[in-house]
């Protein structure tokens, strides 16, 4: 597959590359990482910025069978590409919305006594065991059933409740952090939890999860780690699958002591070229990534050299130090992300994590889809 967005090239600030074929590698890989576990894919938050009606059939045809979102809406847009995948809502029930869940076959992963309550009313009325998710809370204190409601929720039995359990799952809280106390307290509190529902499959691992043996029961779901972000402190990316490029819309000379940007908060040390950008938060390329005299901020790629945004990222624009980067004239194309600038490097100077970055992905770029 390969396709634009509906922004055309001469009218965006700049162009949005997903690398389709890197997402499938990724996810082969962490599939080949959870052998003897199926793998699913994650794809709440517009497949992670990248687009879920591109990053979907993508992953399907790389192997994947099971989908996560975490809103009703995002369910409805996936089952439009993916009639027959299983697709499970993160978020629970969505108001009155019981009946799309049945018209569009999908799951909904029940997590409080009410969400059960009424799921289970649902299942009644229709005189169907509809297939839904039972979330436990293992450590998170976000959602999911306490443990001692999940144990009164088992008593009769699995076999016994109004819809069908097709998956019992949890959340690690610190995965990506080796060697977190409450990551094996999860890890034993869940392995408990399950001794409760025979028969039911378990999902515990996350991305970072994959890489753990004990976490890994009958479907892992990897999320940040297909999109190429890092997903654990000590394990390299996979391969990245975005890149930003943008034209230098303008240089300017500036003298030493003048400043660039909202603030004033970044002033020349010497004699600059100042290169402009159509892209800025509007876009989602963080206002915190830019530098003042106090604080570095992110790097972009000019004519191969990298070069240091100057001042703040306004609505808009992004003003960068182009003085080293030879002859840089306007229509020169500046890499904001790729050539060895990651989403994690973007991040780590706005001082965030690659989740952020990735989601904030602005509709305003050009995007094109390689790879598929």
């Amino acid at each position: 597959m390969s396709g634009m967005s509906d922004v055309p090239a001469d009218e965006a600030g700049a162009r949005l590359t997903v690398d389709l074929g890197a997402l499938k590698r990724n996810y082969q890989a962490l599939a080949a990482m959870t052998a003897g576990a199926e793998c699913a894919a994650v794809v709440k938050a517009d497949a992670y910025g990248i687009g879920i009606e591109a990053a979907g059939p993508a992953l399907a045809a790389a192997g994947a069978r099971t989908f996560f979102v975490a809103h009703l809406s995002e369910a409805r847009r996936l089952r439009a590409v993916l009639p027959s995948a299983a697709i499970y809502v993160l978020n629970g029930l969505f108001g009155e919305a019981l009946a799309t869940y049945a018209d569009h076959q999908l799951r909904p992963v029940l997590g409080s006594r009410d969400d059960i309550e009424r799921f289970s009313a649902f299942c009644s009325q229709t005189a169907r065991r509809w297939p839904a998710a039972i979330h436990v809370d293992t450590g998170m204190n976000r959602l999911g059933l306490d443990l001692a409601e999940a144990a009164l929720l088992a008593e009769p039995g699995p076999h016994a409740l109004a819809f069908e359990p097709a998956l019992l799952m949890s959340h690690f809280a610190c995965a990506d952090e080796p060697g977190h106390p409450l990551t094996a307290r999860q890890v034993d509190r869940f392995a408990q939890v399950r001794g409760l529902f025979p028969g039911v499959p378990g999902s515990l691992a996350n991305s970072a999860g994959c890489t753990m043996s004990a976490a890994r029961h009958d479907l892992a779901r990897p999320g940040v780690a297909l999109y190429g972000a890092r997903y654990r402190a000590d394990r390299a990316p996979l391969e990245p699958v975005v890149r930003l490029d943008a034209p230098l819309v303008q240089v300017r000379e500036v003298r030493a002591g003048d400043t660039v940007g909202y603030g004033a908060t970044w002033s020349a040390s010497r004699p600059s070229r100042i290169g402009i950008v159509s892209v800025g938060y509007a876009d989602g390329y963080l206002r915190s990534a830019g530098t003042t005299n106090h604080q570095a901020g992110a790097y972009a790629r000019v004519n191969g050299v990298t070069c240091r945004l100057a001042g703040r990222v306004s609505m808009d624009l992004i003003a960068i130090d182009v003085t080293d980067a030879g002859q840089a004239a306007p229509g020169d194309t500046v890499t904001l992300i790729g050539d060895g600038i990651g989403v994690d490097d973007v991040a780590e100077a706005a001082g965030t994590i690659g989740y952020e970055v990735l989601t904030s992905l602005g509709r305003r770029y050009n995007r094109r889809y390689t790879g598929g």
